[in-house]
């Protein structure tokens, strides 16, 4: 078994992650193969496991890397909004841009695959605590500070945070025609779609 020191085993397994990244996205969970990300850190395919325990259990983190990293950007995003009515505007943007140039955040929230990794990771009792430990929500922070708010309709964070990632799933459509001649674009719908929906949100519309 080959031996590393405590720097280099945090070095490699950021390097696998990032590869997971590339690869994944790429490839997809079930075409990419651990020998495939093993090239790329230019370690051994055995070598591997002293890092994760199944190539599932490095697909979850770097789901949940990019999780934290849309956590950021929505957090960056929420900061310039003047009004609770811009900083929900922002936050769904920019989840909706997410979604639609990276395959790895349609992955997370449109296919719900770490919530499927995660019950799938559990039936391990090895990996459990592993999932427990960095189970958590993109929106729920925002969403319970909304709820508060005397203009927002609702005060159910949870409701909340489902009508946000239920609208996500509109991108699912934005290779469809939209409009009779085809005039109107994906964007012009995706603007008029969340203001619709901000517009509902708010009492004070």
């Amino acid at each position: 078994m080959s031996r590393f020191s405590d720097q280099e085993k945090e070095q490699i397994r950021s390097q696998l992650i990032e590869a997971g990244r590339e690869l994944f996205a790429r490839f997809g969970f079930d075409r990419t193969r651990i020998s495939d990300l093993t090239a790329k850190v230019d370690i051994g395919t055995s070598t591997f496991y002293q890092f994760f325990d199944s190539k599932e259990e490095l697909y979850f983190s770097v789901l949940l890397w990019e999780r934290e990293d849309l956590e950021k950007k929505i957090a960056e995003t929420v900061a310039k909004g003047e009004t609770p009515r811009e900083e929900v505007q922002l936050v769904l943007k920019t989840t909706l841009d997410e979604v639609q140039s990276n395959p790895l955040i349609s992955a997370l929230i449109v296919e719900g695959e770490l919530r499927e990794l995660q019950n799938r990771l559990k039936e391990s009792e090895a990996e459990e605590r592993f999932v427990e430990e960095q189970s958590s929500n993109v929106y729920l922070t925002f969403s319970e500070r909304w709820a508060e708010l005397e203009s927002f309709r609702y005060d159910d964070p949870n409701l909340i945070d489902q009508i946000f990632t239920s609208l996500v799933f509109t991108v699912r459509s934005q290779d469809a025609p939209v409009g009779s001649s085809g005039d109107i674009g994906y964007d012009q719908v995706e603007d008029a779609l969340i203001e619709t929906v901000v517009d509902g949100l708010f009492t004070d519309s």
